[in-house]
């Protein structure tokens, strides 16, 4: 064995062995054949050929790369304001109901709140109240574009929860409302204040200075509103919901039976006195003689009472009567306009010729101008055969400052 072995080592050292790669190229051939399987297998795993691959991966990232670097879409509306007291104010006047109806318009929003379908009231913010403002509304083809009206777009509308956006608007600037209100009921003198004025102590005064940023981004999308005062920053989203879009109550300003201008304070000391007796009517009578102006309660457990308003320029600063105008409303949704008359300088009364009392109210804010309430209020129905009282005064005169 020893023999036959030392034979062998013998005849293979003349032939000595030299392998298929050289040693100084085995890792390049090694990391080239290892480059080429992982290549292969991803590609087989994809269930796509070499070729094919290029061909996918190239446009995908050609769109993928423009998707990131277009812009987002710019919301529908966007508005900034210094202060939210006036919008706080605004919307607190028509607090009667759960939901709001908003339309953004290129001159402000829209709140409408109706209850009922026998009392409405609108408050408007306008774009003075903010100070920057922008709308991105879609915009309406002209007829000449031949497009039918069903597809013609309108503009931004939905329905919001009223409590949660006054909740809202008041965690910023209306801690000092609620202050001044405090110190109003155990202050004869404060009292006959506006509520709404600043003060000596007031955030306003005092230079905390904030802003309020309002958003809607899309149709269906929340109603943002971002609230910073003194570094701190408060984000609210609140839901939308989609509009039910109630008519208005319609009121026939060509068929004006009165219209009738005084000062809001005048009308809401008059419901204050009225209001003790508890009453479950109140009947506005205008007409061309004396008296001029009455409001009577009746319907309460204590009896009825009258308030009645002189034709004079220090009292109606505008009278005109073109025929006596009577009805009777509820007093509850009559008392609900308190609110409003607490905040507004003017109220303009107007009844048309099917009973409907249209109440205007003029709020002056400081710095934007007067904003607008509007109310309408439908009537009792009375009977056709209820005769007309037919004595009729003097005919009634416009008198403007």
């Amino acid at each position: 064995m020893d023999s036959s072995l030392h034979e062998v080592w013998q005849a293979a050292a003349g032939s000595p062995f030299v392998p298929a790669v050289g040693k100084d190229s085995q890792f390049l051939v090694a990391f080239v054949l290892l480059v080429l399987g992982l290549g292969l297998g991803g590609a087989f795993t994809l269930n796509r050929s070499v070729v094919n691959l290029p061909l996918l991966a190239v446009p995908a990232s050609l769109a993928l790369a423009y998707t990131q670097g277009s812009a987002p879409a710019p919301p529908l509306f966007r508005a900034v304001a210094s202060s939210t007291r006036p919008l706080y104010q605004l919307l607190k006047a028509i607090n009667f109901t759960n939901k709001v109806h908003v339309d953004i318009t290129e001159n402000g929003l829209r709140f409408a709140a109706d209850h009922a379908r026998v009392m409405q009231g609108v408050a408007h913010w306008s774009k003075s109240l903010f100070t920057t403002y922008t709308t991105n509304l879609p915009s309406v083809p002209t007829p000449a574009e031949d497009v039918e009206d069903d597809d013609e777009p309108t503009p931004p509308t939905f329905q919001i929860s009223l409590p949660a956006l006054l909740e809202t608007l008041q965690i910023f600037g209306a801690a000092d409302a609620a202050a001044r209100q405090a110190k109003a009921d155990v202050d004869p003198y404060r009292s006959n204040l506006r509520n709404y004025r600043s003060d000596a102590f007031s955030n306003q005064t005092l230079g905390m200075s904030g802003t309020c940023s309002l958003a809607y981004a899309q149709e269906g999308e929340p109603f943002s509103i971002v609230l910073d005062e003194a570094g701190v920053s408060t984000t609210c989203n609140l839901t939308t919901y989609v509009p039910e879009a109630p008519e208005d109550i319609p009121f026939d300003i060509e068929d004006l039976s009165f219209k009738i201008i005084t000062s809001a304070r005048w009308l809401l000391d008059a419901l204050t006195e009225l209001a003790p007796t508890s009453p479950e009517k109140l009947t506005i009578a205008a007409s061309r003689g004396e008296p001029y102006l009455r409001l009577t309660s009746s319907g309460g457990p204590l009896g009825s009472s009258s308030v009645d308003f002189a034709k004079g320029r220090d009292l109606l600063e505008t009278f005109s009567v073109g025929k006596r105008w009577v009805q009777t409303f509820k007093f509850d949704i009559i008392k609900s306009a308190s609110e409003a008359m607490r905040i507004a300088s003017k109220v303009s009364l107007r009844g048309d010729g099917q009973g409907v009392l249209s109440m205007q109210l003029m709020v002056e804010v400081e710095g934007s101008g007067p904003s607008f309430l509007d109310f309408r209020f439908v009537p009792y129905a009375v009977c056709e055969d209820e005769g007309e009282d037919d004595e009729e005064g003097e005919e009634g005169g416009e008198m403007e400052e």
